[in-house]
């Protein structure tokens, strides 16, 4: 689908398309909140052809401390449901990570989507196997500056940031 006939949510999408380096800060699996573990990727986000263009994929790759980095997501606009959806494998959690928009919450300034996974043990030994909700916040700064965040809530504790990229529009 071309941009002029695609629908408000995702033409809003198409800001992310292209290529951006990313300064990436990990607060769990190894990183903590007052000594984050960073590194730098590079994340390149298409429309998926196939799909009509109803579906960006990003390929994120680059490195987190001294280790290497990639992730896979899925990113989409339910126009039925007037919310975001996203799906992301990497190589730091054996599972999918999946999120969704509040209904009726695609017109927000920054596109917010929540979900759950069972913890693997990045969190720590004591969480492991528990359901842990998290949600992950994307905020456009600019048509050069996007900000990605998630956020993890362990069992008896406060919502807390657990990773940070933050996406520079390559030139």
């Amino acid at each position: 689908m071309s941009p002029e006939n695609q629908d408000p949510g995702h033409r809003r999408l198409n800001q992310l398309v292209g290529e951006w380096d990313g300064a990436k800060s990990t607060f769990v699996a190894g990183g903590t909140p007052d000594n984050p573990t960073r590194g730098q990727i590079v994340s390149r986000w298409s429309w998926i052809a196939e799909t009509g263009n109803n579906f960006l994929q990003e390929e994120a790759e680059g490195s987190t401390g001294s280790r290497p980095y990639y992730r896979y997501g899925l990113l989409g606009y339910g126009p039925t449901d007037d919310r975001y959806e996203w799906t992301t494998v990497d190589n730091v959690t054996p599972m999918t990570m999946s999120y969704k928009g509040a209904k009726a919450s695609g017109s927000q300034a920054d596109i917010e989507m929540t979900g759950e996974f069972t913890d693997p043990g990045i969190l720590g030994l004591q969480p492991v196997g528990q359901t842990i909700p998290m949600r992950t916040k994307i905020t456009f700064d600019s048509p050069d500056h996007v900000l990605m965040e998630i956020f993890f809530t362990p069992p008896g504790q406060q919502e807390m940031l657990a990773d940070r990229v933050d996406l520079t529009r390559r030139k």
